[in-house]
């Protein structure tokens, strides 16, 4: 029967101590999708696993094919459970009992309309990000939409910089939906890098710079393969500075580590066991990359470029006082948005509801299993026009 576990075994209790028996509803030792997601609910609040319900009912329809339990139909609903199909729940769900998140229990989510793979320590998207993309990608249409007609004079096509690739879910969204443009991509702005180069076999190309440790650029270009974003990959030494070749630079996007130092240990456990905590410490102020993003902007950007951040609550008012100690710097903050539940307020500014990829939408909202960070905020910055 599923669970294996003894209180020995990372101080969780045997799941063999709850009685399933009595929630066949197919019939005696005839176990449903339904009982499966019942049982293991009842063995992750018993063990503190956080969001119980949503865990099993991931864990259940993944193995049965459907991306929410939702989804299922009556007939799969009531459908005896093969003994193959107990052994994949039972296996994963003894991940989840590890405080494993589900995103990486199941190696793939969703991220508006990609279903991009996952494994640690690679940063797991979460809604909020999706909510920067769809900043990006009506600024980059209202554009399109006011330049009127290009020909017979033909227009560059825009260059995006992101700072930070991770799974890819930025880059091969804005891809997806911007397929005009040339992305580049680096993951840490450092004097001596190794870069990872990533070209789009198409009209478009997608550069990236990236170290290759956490294992983020080689699975960003397998999503990017699944995605039908055909890429081939190459690795060199160089620098940062690189990056000047390639300008002038329409945007810069990043979701950059922004977590404040101090609030790094008492993020939860599935986040510092699994993730990689170097794309959540911010350094003291939780502006540590920020600024340094910040700085090299105005050496990237094209005149009217824009910067677009991820960033914490706290983190608006300090950008712009950091700003205005750095006259120097050309930039000029233009907006704040508020995360896609519109927890907190900054500058009364109006909520910016982000569209959920597939996963998302059966929870009206909430992001189960990983926790986001409440009243994150996305800023946008941009380089007056001469």
């Amino acid at each position: 029967m599923p669970g294996q576990l003894s209180p020995s075994e990372g101080g969780v209790l045997s799941p063999n101590q709850l009685s399933l028996r009595q929630s066949c509803s197919a019939g005696p030792g005839l176990l449903t999708a339904t009982d499966m997601v019942n049982y293991w609910q009842k063995v992750f609040e018993t063990n503190g696993i956080p969001e119980a319900r949503e865990s099993s009912q991931y864990i259940v329809s993944f193995v049965l094919g459907a991306k929410t339990f939702q989804s299922l139909n009556s007939k799969s609903l009531h459908t005896p459970l093969t003994a193959t199909q107990q052994e994949q729940i039972q296996q994963l769900s003894n991940k989840r009992l590890e405080r494993m998140p589900v995103q990486y229990v199941l190696g793939e989510w969703d991220f508006q309309d990609l279903t991009l793979k996952m494994r640690p320590p690679v940063f797991i998207p979460r809604p909020e990000t999706e909510d920067l993309v769809s900043l990006v990608v009506e600024e980059e249409s209202q554009k399109c939409a006011n330049s009127g007609p290009c020909f017979p004079v033909p227009v560059p096509h825009p260059v995006i910089l992101e700072v930070g690739c991770g799974s890819g879910a930025i880059a091969l969204s804005l891809l997806s939906k911007l397929p005009q443009v040339s992305f580049l991509q680096v993951s840490v702005l450092e004097e001596s890098p190794t870069l990872l180069i990533v070209t789009e076999m198409s009209p478009t190309s997608l550069m990236g710079f990236g170290q290759s440790g956490s294992g983020a650029p080689e699975l960003e270009s397998r999503n990017a393969s699944e995605s039908w974003i055909p890429v081939s990959v190459d690795t060199v030494k160089g620098s940062a500075k690189q990056l000047l070749l390639w300008g002038p630079i329409d945007v810069l996007v990043s979701n950059p580590p922004y977590v404040f130092h101090e609030d790094v240990a008492s993020l939860d456990a599935e986040i510092l066991r699994y993730e990689d905590l170097d794309a959540l410490d911010g350094g003291d102020d939780g502006m540590r990359v920020i600024k340094t993003i910040l700085a090299l902007a105005p050496s990237l950007l094209k005149d009217s470029g824009s910067v677009f951040l991820e960033v914490d609550p706290r983190h608006p008012d300090m950008v712009e006082h950091w700003l205005q100690a750095h006259p120097n710097l050309p930039l000029t903050l233009r907006a704040v948005h508020k995360d896609f539940c519109g927890k907190s307020e900054v500058n009364k500014l109006p909520c910016h509801f982000a569209p959920f990829g597939k996963f998302n939408a059966a929870f009206a909202g909430n992001f189960p299993v990983v926790p986001s960070y409440t009243g994150i905020q996305q800023i946008w910055m941009q380089i007056p026009a001469v």
